[in-house]
């Protein structure tokens, strides 16, 4: 390993950086907790209010609607305010719908919750990526990035096990406890965040040179490196690298002013070889059914046929267990691994899996009166595998990626049409899977998963290229050459490889 003049080691995770990215991603850990915590609620929902299937559809999904909302006004409000202070409005506004949802006294009410919830998810999902890109050096860049995704998974482990605690309660109280609490860590972490800096590509891109250089001593391990650093964001920035002021005018798209003329409108071929992947990627997340299995395993479960609410709701919590374990590893494996590479290993189980489960799931259904335990056990653990897998790579690389493939004057807008996407698939699942299965069977709803797998696959295949060990400001030239221009170049790489 290289050490610099100081003997600091330029590829050692900075402490410092690693801790905004942790406060940061902290905000996941709350979304995470809303949606695990429905999952377990909407039984109790359904015999307190006596609402019927698509009223049960329509309140799950209508927060990702109105996320897809929060996350494209993210984008430019975070250009226009800063990273950091993007973040509190998330918090805040998530506070506003859990005590919405916590009050809960009829149909309409929950709903008004869940749909202010969603403009915060919104808000949380586009910027807490970000911010942590933005702050982290190359060399831990996948590692920082992907807490956010591991903040969703403890956040859906412990409303899993909040549905197991509360469900024990009166059914009045029960589920809108399991609600309302979101609103406490929210508050809390509103105070925290303003103790964090504020993204350095963020205060070069509004001319606070000064206070971008010191943001960076404090993230890199060596003056060095936060030289470095400054000199390639400012240089990307279209500023004068070798610059000395504390403060010079602003780019004048800092505001995000016609960003979204060159990202829709007049793209070069690498930002719509960008765009493509980002929009792809986040697209295929949800499009492989992972929110069907997140949000619905208590009735997935119950089809399998396990009885009885307690032993669904705990069934639940082995989901959110298996999600928590190996995003975690997942996490550890990026930088060293790469991204593509756990991407397509991922994608292969999951095709397996979802394969597996739909076959279970289908003679469990023309079974119907008898009790095989076989095909329970493994339609149970067919469910854990997929979530295993999925977790391994697609998660955490969806929103690795993502936040680190556009351009600094893209970066923010660009990512929030990404997230803006994944959303609208969340929702589209959310609200579609009973229906879904009602019409096709859930066998058959699982096998249309697993061809949705197959596509993403090859997707994933010929469209990503590697990023791992490179600096965000090597992205647009690492697209600028398009998907046969890649191939091209590897092929001419291995025939050398192969000559010599």
């Amino acid at each position: 390993m290289a050490v610099t003049e100081s003997g600091q080691n330029p590829t050692k995770m900075n402490k410092y950086a690693a801790a905004c990215s942790i406060v940061a991603s902290m905000i996941s850990i709350i979304f995470g907790y809303d949606t695990g915590v429905m999952s377990g609620a909407l039984i109790f929902i359904e015999d307190d209010l006596k609402i019927h299937d698509t009223q049960v559809e329509v309140l799950a999904g209508i927060l990702n609607i109105c996320a897809l909302v929060g996350s494209l006004m993210a984008g430019r409000t975070s250009d226009i305010i800063g990273r950091r202070y993007t973040i509190v409005i998330a918090c805040i506004i998530f506070m506003l719908g859990s005590v919405l949802m916590g009050y809960g006294p009829n149909y309409a009410v929950l709903m008004a919750g869940r749909c202010t919830a969603g403009i915060g998810v919104g808000f949380a999902l586009m910027i807490a990526p970000v911010y942590s890109a933005e702050v982290s050096s190359t060399s831990s860049r996948g590692f920082l990035t992907s807490l956010p995704e591991i903040g969703i998974s403890i956040g859906i482990l412990l409303g899993y096990i909040s549905n197991v605690v509360f469900g024990k309660l009166t059914l009045k109280l029960g589920w809108r406890l399991m609600l309302g609490i979101a609103a406490i860590p929210s508050v809390v972490l509103a105070f925290g965040i303003l103790k964090m800096p504020e993204s350095p590509r963020w205060l070069i891109m509004q001319g606070r040179l000064g206070e971008a250089r010191e943001v960076l001593n404090r993230v890199s391990n060596s003056k060095e490196e936060a030289e470095q650093r400054f000199r390639d964001i400012t240089s990307a920035a279209g500023m004068d690298e070798n610059c000395k002021e504390e403060r010079v005018t602003p780019n004048k798209n800092s505001g995000g002013k016609g960003v979204w003329r060159e990202l829709i409108l007049h793209p070069t071929p690498a930002v719509r070889w960008i765009l493509i992947a980002a929009i792809g990627i986040h697209f295929f997340e949800h499009a492989v059914g992972i929110e069907a299995v997140v949000l619905y395993s208590p009735r997935i479960f119950k089809k399998a046929g396990v009885v009885g609410k307690h032993k669904l709701l705990l069934a639940t919590v082995g989901v959110g267990l298996t999600k928590f374990v190996f995003i975690s590893i997942a996490t550890m494996l990026l930088d060293k691994v790469g991204r593509r590479k756990l991407l397509l290993i991922s994608t292969s189980g999951i095709i397996v899996f979802l394969t597996l489960l739909g076959t279970c799931l289908t003679v469990v259904e023309q079974h119907k009166g008898e009790k095989l335990l076989w095909a329970l056990a493994l339609s149970i653990a067919s469910t854990y595998t997929f979530v295993a897998f999925y977790n391994f790579g697609l998660a955490p690389v969806t929103w690795v990626y993502s936040s680190e493939i556009f351009p600094l004057r893209l970066r923010a807008q660009g990512y929030s049409i990404g997230v803006a996407v994944n959303r609208l698939m969340n929702a589209t699942i959310s609200m579609t899977f009973i229906s879904l299965y009602k019409a096709i069977t859930i066998g058959g709803a699982f096998f249309l998963f697993a061809g949705i797998s197959v596509v993403a696959w090859i997707f994933f295949y010929f469209c990503f290229p590697e990023t791992k060990g490179k600096s965000l400001e090597e992205m647009e030239e690492l697209f600028s050459q398009g998907i046969m221009g890649r191939w091209n170049k590897k092929s001419l790489q291995d025939e050398s490889t192969t000559k010599y």
